[in-house]
Protein backbone atom coordinates (compact mmCIF):
# COMPACT_ATOMS: atom_id res chain seq x y z
CA UNK A 1 0.00 0.00 0.00
CA UNK A 2 3.26 2.08 0.29
CA UNK A 3 4.87 1.18 -3.07
CA UNK A 4 8.13 2.47 -2.46
CA UNK A 5 8.52 0.35 0.91
CA UNK A 6 6.42 -2.44 -0.55
CA UNK A 7 9.04 -2.86 -3.45
CA UNK A 8 11.66 -2.45 -1.09
CA UNK A 9 10.47 -5.03 1.21
CA UNK A 10 9.97 -7.42 -1.68
CA UNK A 11 12.80 -7.70 -3.21
CA UNK A 12 15.04 -7.63 -0.01
CA UNK A 13 12.78 -10.82 1.25
CA UNK A 14 15.17 -13.97 1.48
CA UNK A 15 13.49 -17.37 2.90
CA UNK A 16 16.52 -17.41 5.87
CA UNK A 17 15.00 -13.82 7.21
CA UNK A 18 11.52 -15.58 7.34
CA UNK A 19 12.90 -18.89 9.00
CA UNK A 20 14.78 -16.44 11.65
CA UNK A 21 11.38 -13.84 12.27
CA UNK A 22 9.59 -17.64 13.25
CA UNK A 23 12.24 -19.42 15.13
CA UNK A 24 12.17 -16.33 16.85
CA UNK A 25 7.91 -15.56 17.25
CA UNK A 26 8.35 -19.42 18.71
CA UNK A 27 10.75 -18.05 21.33
CA UNK A 28 9.55 -15.36 22.21
CA UNK A 29 6.39 -16.51 23.31
CA UNK A 30 7.60 -20.01 24.15
CA UNK A 31 5.30 -22.18 22.61
CA UNK A 32 4.99 -23.09 19.27
CA UNK A 33 2.66 -20.67 17.38
CA UNK A 34 0.40 -22.36 15.29
CA UNK A 35 -1.04 -21.00 12.65
CA UNK A 36 0.28 -19.21 9.94
CA UNK A 37 1.76 -15.71 9.93
CA UNK A 38 2.97 -14.23 6.98
CA UNK A 39 6.02 -13.85 4.92
CA UNK A 40 5.41 -9.98 5.33
CA UNK A 41 4.24 -7.14 7.34
CA UNK A 42 1.62 -4.58 5.47
CA UNK A 43 2.44 -1.01 4.82
CA UNK A 44 0.01 1.26 5.20
CA UNK A 45 -0.68 4.87 4.32
CA UNK A 46 -1.69 6.84 8.01
CA UNK A 47 -4.77 8.09 6.33
CA UNK A 48 -6.28 4.68 5.82
CA UNK A 49 -5.91 3.46 9.15
CA UNK A 50 -7.00 6.31 10.64
CA UNK A 51 -10.17 6.36 8.25
CA UNK A 52 -11.03 2.63 9.65
CA UNK A 53 -10.60 4.06 13.37
CA UNK A 54 -12.60 6.80 12.95
CA UNK A 55 -15.58 4.55 10.93
CA UNK A 56 -15.25 1.90 13.64
CA UNK A 57 -15.90 4.89 16.32
CA UNK A 58 -18.95 5.66 14.35
CA UNK A 59 -20.39 2.51 14.47
CA UNK A 60 -19.45 1.90 18.02
CA UNK A 61 -21.55 5.00 18.95
CA UNK A 62 -24.67 3.81 16.91
CA UNK A 63 -24.53 0.59 19.02
CA UNK A 64 -24.56 2.84 22.52
CA UNK A 65 -27.80 4.56 22.07
CA UNK A 66 -30.48 3.55 24.59
CA UNK A 67 -32.49 2.06 21.63
CA UNK A 68 -30.01 -0.56 20.60
CA UNK A 69 -29.68 -1.25 24.00
CA UNK A 70 -32.50 -1.94 24.70
CA UNK A 71 -32.93 -4.11 21.71
CA UNK A 72 -29.57 -6.01 22.46
CA UNK A 73 -31.08 -7.52 25.80
CA UNK A 74 -32.58 -10.31 23.70
CA UNK A 75 -29.19 -11.36 22.89
CA UNK A 76 -27.83 -12.56 25.62
CA UNK A 77 -28.84 -16.37 26.34
CA UNK A 78 -30.54 -16.66 30.39
CA UNK A 79 -28.13 -19.25 31.24
CA UNK A 80 -25.24 -16.53 30.46
CA UNK A 81 -26.55 -13.35 31.75
CA UNK A 82 -23.87 -12.14 33.82
CA UNK A 83 -24.95 -9.43 36.69
CA UNK A 84 -23.02 -6.09 37.15
CA UNK A 85 -22.70 -5.27 33.55
CA UNK A 86 -20.43 -2.20 32.83
CA UNK A 87 -22.04 0.93 30.67
CA UNK A 88 -19.93 -0.01 28.06
CA UNK A 89 -17.28 -2.35 26.58
CA UNK A 90 -14.04 -2.49 27.67
CA UNK A 91 -12.76 -4.20 24.07
CA UNK A 92 -13.62 -3.97 20.74
CA UNK A 93 -12.71 -5.15 17.47
CA UNK A 94 -13.77 -3.90 13.88
CA UNK A 95 -12.98 -6.00 11.00
CA UNK A 96 -12.69 -4.12 7.51
CA UNK A 97 -11.89 -5.43 4.18
CA UNK A 98 -10.47 -3.10 1.58
CA UNK A 99 -12.52 -2.49 -0.94
CA UNK A 100 -12.67 -0.58 -4.54
CA UNK A 101 -11.03 2.85 -4.11
CA UNK A 102 -9.28 1.97 -0.83
CA UNK A 103 -12.48 2.19 0.64
CA UNK A 104 -13.20 0.26 4.17
CA UNK A 105 -16.18 -2.09 4.27
CA UNK A 106 -16.90 -3.37 7.58
CA UNK A 107 -16.91 -7.39 7.79
CA UNK A 108 -18.16 -7.61 11.54
CA UNK A 109 -17.89 -5.87 14.82
CA UNK A 110 -17.09 -7.45 18.38
CA UNK A 111 -17.07 -6.35 21.92
CA UNK A 112 -14.61 -9.07 23.24
CA UNK A 113 -10.87 -9.08 23.81
CA UNK A 114 -8.65 -10.23 21.39
CA UNK A 115 -4.35 -10.40 20.91
CA UNK A 116 -3.36 -7.37 22.58
CA UNK A 117 -0.47 -8.90 23.81
CA UNK A 118 0.39 -10.69 20.87
CA UNK A 119 0.56 -8.55 18.28
CA UNK A 120 2.64 -6.00 19.57
CA UNK A 121 5.21 -8.73 19.95
CA UNK A 122 4.65 -9.78 16.44
CA UNK A 123 5.33 -6.60 14.85
CA UNK A 124 8.41 -6.19 16.52
CA UNK A 125 9.54 -9.67 15.60
CA UNK A 126 8.34 -8.30 11.50
CA UNK A 127 11.07 -4.82 12.78
CA UNK A 128 13.67 -7.64 13.74
CA UNK A 129 13.82 -9.76 11.14
CA UNK A 130 13.45 -7.55 8.23
CA UNK A 131 15.20 -4.38 9.65
CA UNK A 132 11.31 -2.32 9.42
CA UNK A 133 12.50 1.00 9.62
CA UNK A 134 12.32 3.03 13.02
CA UNK A 135 9.96 5.54 11.07
CA UNK A 136 6.98 3.47 11.14
CA UNK A 137 4.98 2.77 13.90
CA UNK A 138 2.54 -0.53 14.88
CA UNK A 139 0.55 1.52 17.01
CA UNK A 140 -2.54 3.97 16.69
CA UNK A 141 -3.17 7.21 18.24
CA UNK A 142 0.18 7.96 19.31
CA UNK A 143 0.88 5.26 21.45
CA UNK A 144 4.05 3.29 21.83
CA UNK A 145 5.20 0.72 23.70
CA UNK A 146 5.39 2.09 26.93
CA UNK A 147 1.77 3.81 26.85
CA UNK A 148 -0.02 0.65 24.99
CA UNK A 149 1.30 -1.52 27.98
CA UNK A 150 0.47 1.02 30.41
CA UNK A 151 -3.46 1.39 29.18
CA UNK A 152 -3.14 -2.23 28.47
CA UNK A 153 -2.35 -2.81 32.17
CA UNK A 154 -5.08 -0.63 33.71
CA UNK A 155 -7.56 -2.06 31.27
CA UNK A 156 -6.73 -5.86 32.57
CA UNK A 157 -5.38 -5.73 35.69
CA UNK A 158 -6.74 -2.15 37.14
CA UNK A 159 -5.74 -1.39 40.61
CA UNK A 160 -5.20 -5.33 41.49
CA UNK A 161 -2.36 -6.94 41.97
CA UNK A 162 -1.79 -9.01 38.33
CA UNK A 163 -1.98 -12.49 41.15
CA UNK A 164 -5.27 -11.68 41.92
CA UNK A 165 -6.32 -11.61 38.21
CA UNK A 166 -7.12 -14.45 36.01
CA UNK A 167 -7.12 -14.51 32.16
CA UNK A 168 -9.76 -17.38 32.32
CA UNK A 169 -10.75 -19.80 28.79
CA UNK A 170 -11.24 -23.32 28.29
CA UNK A 171 -8.42 -25.56 28.10
CA UNK A 172 -6.09 -22.70 27.25
CA UNK A 173 -2.97 -24.83 26.84
CA UNK A 174 -4.89 -26.26 24.24
CA UNK A 175 -6.38 -22.91 22.01
CA UNK A 176 -4.15 -21.61 19.13
CA UNK A 177 -4.46 -18.42 20.92
CA UNK A 178 -1.87 -19.81 23.94
CA UNK A 179 0.76 -17.43 22.49
CA UNK A 180 -1.28 -14.79 23.27
CA UNK A 181 -1.78 -15.81 27.21
CA UNK A 182 1.52 -16.57 27.45
CA UNK A 183 2.77 -13.11 26.28
CA UNK A 184 -0.09 -11.56 28.60
CA UNK A 185 1.29 -13.08 31.31
CA UNK A 186 4.80 -12.29 31.03
CA UNK A 187 3.93 -8.78 30.22
CA UNK A 188 0.89 -8.26 33.26
CA UNK A 189 2.09 -11.35 35.21
CA UNK A 190 -1.84 -12.27 34.74
CA UNK A 191 -2.33 -16.14 34.29
CA UNK A 192 -4.44 -18.19 31.93
CA UNK A 193 -6.94 -20.53 33.80
CA UNK A 194 -9.18 -23.25 32.88
CA UNK A 195 -12.83 -22.40 33.74
CA UNK A 196 -13.59 -25.55 34.70
CA UNK A 197 -10.61 -25.36 37.69
CA UNK A 198 -11.77 -22.65 39.41
CA UNK A 199 -13.04 -23.16 43.08
CA UNK A 200 -16.21 -21.48 44.36
CA UNK A 201 -16.60 -20.29 47.90
CA UNK A 202 -19.82 -18.56 48.48
CA UNK A 203 -19.68 -15.37 45.92
CA UNK A 204 -16.21 -15.97 45.66
CA UNK A 205 -13.58 -17.60 42.98
CA UNK A 206 -10.25 -19.01 43.90
CA UNK A 207 -7.69 -20.65 41.47
CA UNK A 208 -4.51 -22.71 42.22
CA UNK A 209 -1.16 -20.88 42.24
CA UNK A 210 2.17 -22.62 43.05
CA UNK A 211 0.09 -25.22 45.19
CA UNK A 212 -1.98 -22.00 46.70
CA UNK A 213 -5.67 -21.59 46.06
CA UNK A 214 -5.27 -17.95 45.44
CA UNK A 215 -8.47 -15.49 45.52
CA UNK A 216 -9.84 -13.89 42.55
CA UNK A 217 -10.63 -10.38 42.60
CA UNK A 218 -10.82 -9.67 38.35
CA UNK A 219 -11.66 -11.76 35.14
CA UNK A 220 -9.70 -10.89 32.03
CA UNK A 221 -12.37 -13.27 29.63
CA UNK A 222 -11.52 -14.87 26.68
CA UNK A 223 -14.32 -17.91 27.27
CA UNK A 224 -16.36 -17.80 24.06
CA UNK A 225 -20.15 -18.96 24.68
CA UNK A 226 -20.52 -20.80 21.80
CA UNK A 227 -17.01 -23.03 22.78
CA UNK A 228 -18.46 -24.10 26.01
CA UNK A 229 -22.37 -25.03 24.61
CA UNK A 230 -20.72 -26.97 21.75
CA UNK A 231 -18.16 -28.84 23.85
CA UNK A 232 -20.43 -28.90 26.66
CA UNK A 233 -17.76 -27.38 29.52
CA UNK A 234 -18.94 -27.24 33.08
CA UNK A 235 -17.23 -24.09 34.33
CA UNK A 236 -16.75 -24.29 37.89
CA UNK A 237 -19.57 -21.24 38.51
CA UNK A 238 -22.85 -19.98 37.29
CA UNK A 239 -22.39 -17.37 35.14
CA UNK A 240 -25.78 -15.80 36.46
CA UNK A 241 -23.95 -15.84 39.98
CA UNK A 242 -23.54 -12.94 42.35
CA UNK A 243 -19.85 -12.93 42.26
CA UNK A 244 -17.26 -10.67 44.43
CA UNK A 245 -15.30 -10.18 41.47
CA UNK A 246 -14.48 -7.53 38.67
CA UNK A 247 -14.90 -8.46 34.52
CA UNK A 248 -12.34 -6.97 32.20
CA UNK A 249 -14.61 -7.19 29.39
CA UNK A 250 -17.79 -8.09 30.75
CA UNK A 251 -18.91 -11.38 29.09
CA UNK A 252 -22.65 -9.29 28.17
CA UNK A 253 -20.81 -7.37 25.17
CA UNK A 254 -19.72 -10.70 23.58
CA UNK A 255 -23.33 -10.67 22.94
CA UNK A 256 -24.89 -7.11 22.44
CA UNK A 257 -22.43 -6.25 19.88
CA UNK A 258 -21.88 -9.26 17.59
CA UNK A 259 -22.71 -10.07 14.39
CA UNK A 260 -26.50 -9.43 15.91
CA UNK A 261 -25.55 -5.56 15.40
CA UNK A 262 -25.00 -5.62 11.94
CA UNK A 263 -28.39 -5.02 10.49
CA UNK A 264 -29.09 -2.60 13.31
CA UNK A 265 -26.17 -0.03 11.33
CA UNK A 266 -26.33 2.22 9.35
CA UNK A 267 -23.43 3.59 7.45
CA UNK A 268 -21.55 3.95 4.41
CA UNK A 269 -18.78 1.03 5.17
CA UNK A 270 -21.64 -1.66 6.60
CA UNK A 271 -22.84 -3.72 3.85
CA UNK A 272 -26.37 -4.91 3.56
CA UNK A 273 -26.96 -7.27 6.09
CA UNK A 274 -30.81 -8.87 7.46
CA UNK A 275 -31.68 -11.55 9.91
CA UNK A 276 -32.47 -14.46 7.55
CA UNK A 277 -36.02 -15.10 9.49
CA UNK A 278 -37.31 -11.60 8.78
CA UNK A 279 -36.31 -11.70 4.69
CA UNK A 280 -39.59 -11.96 2.76
CA UNK A 281 -37.89 -13.64 -0.02
CA UNK A 282 -33.68 -15.12 -0.69
CA UNK A 283 -32.06 -13.40 -2.78
CA UNK A 284 -31.05 -15.16 -6.54
CA UNK A 285 -27.59 -13.57 -6.82
CA UNK A 286 -26.79 -15.85 -3.66
CA UNK A 287 -23.05 -16.05 -4.94
CA UNK A 288 -23.12 -12.39 -3.44
CA UNK A 289 -24.16 -13.01 -0.27
CA UNK A 290 -22.49 -14.50 3.16
CA UNK A 291 -24.27 -16.74 5.11
CA UNK A 292 -23.35 -16.06 9.05
CA UNK A 293 -24.65 -17.94 11.97
CA UNK A 294 -24.74 -14.77 14.75
CA UNK A 295 -22.54 -16.28 17.62
CA UNK A 296 -19.79 -19.01 15.63
CA UNK A 297 -16.06 -17.54 16.27
CA UNK A 298 -12.88 -17.79 14.05
CA UNK A 299 -15.33 -18.06 11.06
CA UNK A 300 -17.14 -21.67 11.59
CA UNK A 301 -20.67 -22.26 10.19
CA UNK A 302 -19.80 -18.79 7.72
CA UNK A 303 -20.49 -19.61 4.25
CA UNK A 304 -19.14 -17.31 1.70
CA UNK A 305 -21.85 -17.84 -1.55
CA UNK A 306 -24.11 -20.29 -0.10
CA UNK A 307 -26.44 -22.19 -2.45
CA UNK A 308 -30.01 -21.85 -1.98
CA UNK A 309 -29.59 -25.66 -0.01
CA UNK A 310 -27.12 -24.04 2.00
CA UNK A 311 -30.20 -21.41 3.31
CA UNK A 312 -32.71 -23.85 3.36
CA UNK A 313 -30.73 -26.36 5.42
CA UNK A 314 -30.81 -23.63 7.83
CA UNK A 315 -33.25 -24.96 10.91
CA UNK A 316 -33.08 -22.06 13.41
CA UNK A 317 -32.84 -18.84 11.08
CA UNK A 318 -32.95 -15.67 13.69
CA UNK A 319 -29.75 -17.22 14.71
CA UNK A 320 -28.31 -16.58 11.36
CA UNK A 321 -27.34 -13.27 8.92
CA UNK A 322 -27.03 -12.74 5.54
CA UNK A 323 -24.75 -10.39 4.32
CA UNK A 324 -23.85 -8.85 1.20
CA UNK A 325 -20.52 -9.87 0.25
CA UNK A 326 -17.80 -7.75 0.80
CA UNK A 327 -15.47 -7.62 -2.39
CA UNK A 328 -12.29 -7.59 -1.17
CA UNK A 329 -9.20 -5.76 -3.61
CA UNK A 330 -6.00 -7.30 -4.03
CA UNK A 331 -4.10 -4.34 -2.78
CA UNK A 332 -0.77 -6.03 -1.00
CA UNK A 333 1.63 -6.47 -3.83
CA UNK A 334 3.70 -10.06 -2.91
CA UNK A 335 5.90 -12.92 -5.44
CA UNK A 336 2.79 -14.65 -5.48
CA UNK A 337 0.77 -11.95 -7.05
CA UNK A 338 -1.63 -9.69 -5.43
CA UNK A 339 -3.30 -10.40 -1.66
CA UNK A 340 -6.06 -9.29 0.15
CA UNK A 341 -5.69 -7.80 3.82
CA UNK A 342 -8.40 -7.88 6.53
CA UNK A 343 -7.78 -4.90 9.01
CA UNK A 344 -8.98 -5.23 11.96
CA UNK A 345 -9.17 -1.87 14.36
CA UNK A 346 -8.40 -2.79 18.08
CA UNK A 347 -9.89 -0.74 20.51
CA UNK A 348 -9.51 -0.36 24.20
CA UNK A 349 -12.38 2.07 26.12
CA UNK A 350 -11.81 3.11 29.46
CA UNK A 351 -12.79 7.18 29.29
CA UNK A 352 -13.33 6.82 25.20
CA UNK A 353 -12.81 4.17 22.61
CA UNK A 354 -9.16 4.41 21.77
CA UNK A 355 -8.12 2.17 19.13
CA UNK A 356 -4.84 1.48 20.03
CA UNK A 357 -3.14 -1.41 17.00
CA UNK A 358 -4.35 -4.04 14.78
CA UNK A 359 -4.28 -7.27 13.31
CA UNK A 360 -4.41 -7.97 9.62
CA UNK A 361 -5.09 -11.30 7.74
CA UNK A 362 -3.86 -11.36 4.42
CA UNK A 363 -5.62 -14.15 1.92
CA UNK A 364 -6.53 -15.24 -1.72
CA UNK A 365 -9.01 -17.22 -0.63
CA UNK A 366 -13.08 -16.40 -0.22
CA UNK A 367 -12.28 -16.00 3.52
CA UNK A 368 -9.74 -14.26 5.58
CA UNK A 369 -8.75 -15.97 8.93
CA UNK A 370 -6.17 -17.90 9.69
CA UNK A 371 -7.77 -21.32 9.46
CA UNK A 372 -9.25 -20.80 5.95
CA UNK A 373 -6.00 -19.81 3.67
CA UNK A 374 -3.82 -23.08 3.51
CA UNK A 375 -1.36 -24.28 1.68
CA UNK A 376 -0.16 -21.27 0.50
CA UNK A 377 2.42 -18.81 1.30
CA UNK A 378 2.28 -15.29 1.49
CA UNK A 379 -0.83 -15.06 3.17
CA UNK A 380 -1.72 -15.88 6.88
CA UNK A 381 -1.68 -13.54 9.58
CA UNK A 382 0.24 -10.40 10.05
CA UNK A 383 1.05 -6.87 11.49
CA UNK A 384 0.66 -3.25 9.79
CA UNK A 385 2.93 -0.52 9.86
CA UNK A 386 2.07 2.89 9.13
CA UNK A 387 4.69 6.25 9.61
CA UNK A 388 4.86 7.17 12.97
Amino acid sequence: MIPELRERFNREFTPEKYADFLANLDAGCGTHVTFRNCETPCFFPRALLEKMARYGRELIEQLMQPAYRKLSDATIPPAFHVPNEDAHPLFLQADFGIAANNEPKLVEIQGFPSLYAYQPYLADTYRNAYGVDASLTAFLGGLNHASYAKLLREAIVGAHDPVNVVLLEIEPEQQKTLPDFLLTEKLLGVRAVDITQLVKDGKNLFYRRDGKLIPIERIYNRTIVDEVLRKNVQPAFDFRDELDVEWAGHPNWYFRISKFSLPYLDHSSVPKTHFLDKMESIPADLENYVLKPLYSFAGLGVIVGPTAADVAAVIDRSQYILQERVKFEPVIATPEGPTQAEVRIMYIWLDEPKAVTTIIRMGRGKMMGVDHNRDMSWIGASAGFIPA
